[in-house]
Parts: C-alpha cells; sequence; structure tokens
C-alpha cells in the first residue's frame, strides 16, 4: 500500500478479533492495516460482482396491478 496516500481512521475490534488480526498479520509478516485493507477490498469486490449480477438479470418488465388487471380483462381471462 502507498503509505503517502493512505488516510488514518480509528477503528474498534472486538478483543477476539484483535487478537485474531494481530495473530495473522504477524503469521504473514503483514501489519494489522494490510490485513484489514486486503479483508476490506475483497468485501467490496464481492459487492461489486454482486451488483453487476444483479444489474445483468433479465427481469419481467414492472406493470401496475392495475395495469396487469386491465390486460387480463380485455384478453378475456377475468
Amino acid at each position: 500500500m502507498d503509505r503517502s496516500k493512505a488516510k488514518q481512521a480509528t477503528i474498534y475490534f472486538d478483543e477476539n478479533i484483535h487478537k485474531a488480526l494481530r495473530l495473522k498479520a504477524a503469521g504473514t509478516n503483514r501489519s494489522i492495516s494490510d490485513v484489514v485493507n486486503e479483508a476490506v477490498k475483497n468485501l467490496l469486490a464481492e459487492d461489486q460482482k454482486s451488483l453487476e449480477a444483479f444489474e445483468a438479470q433479465d427481469y419481467e418488465p414492472v406493470i401496475s396491478y392495475e395495469d396487469l388487471l386491465n390486460d387480463l380483462k380485455s384478453e378475456g381471462k377475468i
């Protein structure tokens, strides 16, 4: 991470989460900030994929209930 472009924030973690982060960071020779940044980037990437999938879905056209009833009546279905 380019520290010159990084923004500082104070984040409060549950005690056990913080302990896990410290161990993860130490075990991978990275800082807690790097571990958290990677996790947030992955979460944002998942959200982006979900939004793309949602937008790509083929939905039925939106029609009001009144219009639906009128269509059914004009087609002799009700």
